[in-house]
């Protein structure tokens, strides 16, 4: 079989591969559809990669798409060091692009999310780093840029295909007025948006690539806000 040098879509087997993986979630089932599991998955995704990465550059242009496992591929080994699961990987696909000097996982990013029978894509931070969390609330609060937030948020939640998620504290941060206009915003511990639906028939064509962009077009205004946050955090001097 050749292997196409640009991405023309997912196969079908992609999705009965993972399907098939959470009933056969052991070594001897996934070395033996090792080889389906690198022309079904790991080869379109590092293609998808590719294409989606020139067609975001549009919305952030420095946006990274680096088509190698730890980048822009999640590894799909799953660690089960210190967990009481064994299973040993894990069922889903996940794609990131980020933008931003940091680390990957520390940055706002785009990301798609495999896990048959959805797809899902989202942007911004599923978690900020702990030595980001003053910073955006210094952001939130500020009123030159904070209530760019919340228009932002509130028009992503009038929508009816969009979702705003993060885990949030129980309270607003110490420091910063209980009845504060943003206060919700304040107790974030991380914020994204995102979409879940079922797995699309542009999965399985080149349309993929058009299909993100138009939603991670919609999702651009949060993750620019969020990618320009991050620009503000200054180390403290030693």
């Amino acid at each position: 079989m050749t292997t196409p040098m640009t991405f023309e879509g997912f196969p079908k087997d992609s999705v009965t591969f993972f399907e098939e993986l959470v009933e056969n979630n052991d070594r001897d089932w996934f070395e033996a559809n090792k080889p389906r599991y690198e022309d079904s998955v790991l080869t379109p995704s590092r293609l998808f990669v590719g294409a989606m990465g020139e067609a975001l550059r549009e919305l952030s242009p420095d946006v990274v798409a680096d088509p190698r496992v730890n980048r822009s591929l999640f590894r799909i080994y799953r660690d089960v060091r210190f967990s009481k699961d064994k299973r040993p990987y894990k069922t889903n696909l996940a794609l990131l692009f980020w933008e931003g000097e940091g680390k990957r996982m520390t940055c706002s990013s785009y990301y798609m999310h495999l896990e048959p029978p959805n797809l899902m894509l989202a942007a911004g931070l599923y978690q900020l780093p702990r030595h980001l969390l003053d910073t955006y609330r210094d952001e939130v609060a500020d009123p030159a840029v904070g209530p760019a937030l919340s228009d932002i948020v509130a028009t992503l939640e009038a929508s009816e295909t969009y979702q705003v998620g993060g885990e949030r504290y129980k309270r607003v941060p110490r420091g910063y007025d209980k009845e504060h206009p943003r206060a919700e915003l304040l107790k974030r511990k991380g914020l994204y948006t995102w979409l879940e639906v079922p797995v699309p028939e542009e999965f399985f064509s080149a349309e993929l690539v058009g299909w993100c962009l138009n939603h991670w077009r919609a999702m651009e205004p949060l993750h620019a806000w969020m990618r320009a946050m991050t620009t503000q955090y200054e180390p403290d001097e030693e």
